[in-house]
């Protein structure tokens, strides 16, 4: 069946993981696909605007797929060890499609390391816990500790994020159209977050723009949190200006290590649209 690549280790994400230049090189990307009516469309390098202008333009439906199997395999024939992040099982196949990848390099290449982490959430969450596995490799951690150590670190993940419009959500079919012009006209910015599942829920509900970000604040502090050994990140959809204020705001009101900006990829976009910001920490 031939070998593996004499490279050591290697960290594999899908495009639900939010990037910016300080980690981008840091991981191979598995591009998930987005179709929009009779389009579709690779995330690998999209233009936000153009992508969000295409869903603006769009009539019918707003639908994302995941990778193959053979996608993941072909990456992870590149290293003896992979450490492999999906969006949760719970939104996407991705995590299947990883699964069944893992199987195939055990039955032809049962000498390499294949380990697929769950991230129980999607965007900035999945970029924190590919930062969490590029530390603990650079810290020269066994595959063991790596394993266990990220495994801990996603169970006490937290994730936030706030829509400022209901577009995406009611073009992909998660939300009815009648709901979505509802709470458009009510002014209703929900803040939604990811379950200890992998689920999306609501965790609340405000009027008002400025409202939701003061609650999204104030909701890191219902966490507990050790704040001088945490580094948050914020996820954007061509929101800049607006990430960059609330790190600030953040951190006047919580001493955390770091924070980090990512900007979002195409399947971020679809969901959390124009000027959706996600957090994790």
């Amino acid at each position: 069946m031939g070998k593996t690549s004499d490279f050591e280790n290697g960290i594999i994400v899908d495009s639900c993981t939010d990037i910016n230049e300080q980690i981008k090189n840091n991981f191979d990307t598995i591009p998930l696909r987005i179709l929009i009516d009779d389009d579709e469309i690779v995330d690998d390098n999209l233009n936000t605007q153009f992508l969000l202008d295409m869903i603006k333009k769009s009539k019918h439906s707003l639908k994302t797929a995941c990778p193959s199997p053979g996608e993941y395999y072909e990456a992870f024939k590149k290293y003896k060890n992979s450490f492999v992040v999906t969006l949760s099982d719970k939104l996407s196949g991705s995590y299947g499609s990883a699964m069944a990848a893992c199987a195939m390099m055990k039955e032809n290449f049962p000498d390499s390391f294949v380990h697929i982490f769950n991230s129980k959430s999607a965007s900035a969450a999945q970029s924190m816990i590919s930062i969490k596995i590029k530390e603990l490799l650079d810290a020269s951690y066994t595959k063991e500790e790596i394993v266990e150590q990220t495994t801990a670190y996603i169970e006490k993940l937290k994730t936030i994020f706030i829509l400022e419009s209901y577009e995406h959500l009611a073009k992909a079919g998660r939300l009815s159209r009648v709901k979505a012009s509802f709470a458009t006209f009510m002014h209703i910015s929900p803040i939604m977050g990811a379950t200890d599942e992998g689920e999306i829920d609501v965790l609340d509900k405000v009027r008002g723009k400025k409202k939701a970000f003061n609650r999204l604040i104030q909701l890191i502090g219902e966490h507990e949190v050790d704040y001088e050994n945490t580094i948050l990140g914020i996820s954007h959809v061509d929101a800049l200006e607006k990430a960059q204020a609330l790190k600030k705001d953040i951190l006047e009101k919580y001493p955390f290590k770091d924070i980090m900006i990512f900007e979002a990829r195409g399947i971020s976009t679809v969901y959390a649209d124009d000027n959706g910001i996600v957090i994790a920490f």
